[in-house]
């Protein structure tokens, strides 16, 4: 039986280097995307979501317990990536008015592969839904993105979104109601 996210911590507050190994293992891909629903950028995504780990490595023996690991962690990476963006937003500025900002290429969110028994047009038809739908969510807030992310992509409840924008489950459900309609009005019906 593999042990538990939160026996791992413990561990990692012990420097087992394998327990930190495997929590990386488990939570990396999870990170990227969480990183890059915030984000918008590939690069920044993959620096800072390894930088969540950096931390985690550093703080695990603050992990107290009182919430599920992965509440805990993705806590430490939304403020990461949060402040990130506070830090940038100035720069940002003074190179846009230099006419020097660029978009970016913020890369493919997911990665899917199709079923076996989907026609090609189906599958491009539905990668097509897809790639419309996560422009409409990058278009959202950073706490609207990460709401949606962690509630749609990570199965998360609402108590645990809450906590981990700490925030209400009230201001949560305000995020994700808001989400759900930018995403209706601005996506094709059908």
């Amino acid at each position: 039986m593999e042990p538990s996210d939160e026996v791992l911590c413990r561990r990692v507050a012990e420097k087992d280097d394998a327990a930190f190994d495997l929590l990386v293992t488990r939570y990396q891909q999870r990170a990227w995307r969480l990183a890059w629903s915030i984000l918008r950028d590939a690069e920044e995504a993959r620096d800072l979501s390894q930088e969540a780990f950096v931390r985690l490595y550093q703080t695990a023996g603050s992990f107290a317990g009182r919430a599920r690991f992965s509440t805990w962690f993705y806590r430490l990476l939304v403020n990461l990536c949060l402040d990130h963006r506070r830090r940038q937003r100035w720069w940002r500025r003074i190179f846009a008015a230099d006419g020097v900002a660029g978009s970016g290429d913020a890369g493919s969110l997911l990665e899917r592969q199709p079923a076996e028994t989907e026609e090609p047009g189906e599958a491009l038809d539905r990668e097509r839904a897809l790639k419309r739908l996560w422009e409409a969510v990058g278009r959202l807030s950073p706490q609207q993105r990460a709401a949606v992310v962690l509630y749609a992509e990570e199965g998360l409840p609402t108590r645990e979104i809450a906590a981990v924008l700490a925030c209400s489950e009230t201001t949560v459900r305000v995020h994700l109601h808001r989400a759900l309609r930018a995403l209706r009005s601005t996506l094709p019906k059908g």
